[in-house]
């Protein structure tokens, strides 16, 4: 199995169909599903079952039912279930961008195979629709020590190499930042090669437990923590320069607004563009 693209939920309602219906509708059949459940209880996955029971491919949908400590937990405990070389992880109300994103990745993963690529260090990577917005969130062209610092992709748009999640579980002590935890240290620690696949790769929900108001300050302290140990005193300095010069407080509140948004992420696309 080349692919395994892995789905937790608990509680989920319909989103849960929604997201694997994207998964399912794909043209590659090289994939399976992992969906990780927690223990739910408003009867999402039973009907899911139940409505797909002699649906095409729903037979490669594999239901975990196993109690978590929370979402990278979760991940954690799918990660381990997975038998494809590469994994996707696609929450619960976020989808597949069109029907040909897994299509488009394994012929990536073969172009690299050939290129003699180590295909236990590898990220690739694409941008993300934000459905909030209705924008396209473009990721940076190259990932930099600045990238990371200020702009990783999507997670649910970034395809991980099974072996960098086996090697690296998410770790529990961060509750918002342990998927950007675990980017650096791919980029730091297990010098992966990162490749920019240049088209969305998901539809991102957004409004998650990070995104909400009084998570804010846990979110700022976790990757004041996060950065510190994958970065040097001179390096986070530069950043720090960095951001403030360019008025980032600024930008952040133009990418988040509905009505200034579209016009930002437009910008920042072909800023991108010219850079690749």
């Amino acid at each position: 199995m080349k692919i395994s693209v892995i789905t937790v939920c608990l509680n989920s309602g319909e989103k849960l169909s929604a997201t694997l219906d994207s998964i399912l509708g794909q043209g590659c059949q090289d994939v399976e599903v992992i969906l990780k459940d927690g223990g739910s209880t408003d009867g999402s996955v039973e009907r899911w079952k139940q409505e797909n029971a002699s649906r095409p491919g729903a037979e490669r949908v594999r239901i975990i039912v196993e109690e978590d400590r929370g979402i990278y937990d979760a991940m954690n405990q799918a990660v381990a279930h997975a038998a494809g070389d590469f994994l996707l992880f696609l929450n619960c109300g976020d989808l597949l961008a069109d029907g040909s994103v897994l299509e488009r990745i394994l012929a990536a993963l073969e172009e690299e195979e050939q290129a003699g690529t180590d295909m236990d260090r590898l990220v690739l990577y694409g941008d993300t629709k934000g459905e909030k917005n209705d924008v396209t969130i473009a990721s940076p062209p190259e990932i930099t020590g600045f990238a990371c610092y200020r702009n990783i992709p999507c997670h649910q748009s970034c395809f991980y190499s099974a072996a960098l999640c086996r090697d690296k579980p998410y770790d529990l002590r961060y509750r918002i930042r342990a998927d950007y935890d675990h980017f650096l240290w791919c980029f730091y620690r297990a010098k992966a090669k990162t490749r920019h696949m240049g088209f969305p790769v998901a539809v991102y929900e957004g409004g998650g437990f990070s995104e909400k108001r009084e998570n804010k300050v846990l979110d700022r302290r976790e990757h004041r923590e996060i950065t510190g140990k994958y970065m040097g005193r001179g390096e986070l300095f530069r950043y720090r320069a960095i951001m403030a010069c360019s008025l980032a407080p600024l930008r952040t509140a133009m990418a988040e607004s509905r009505l200034f948004s579209g016009c930002y992420h437009w910008i920042k696309e072909r800023i991108y563009r010219r850079k690749a």
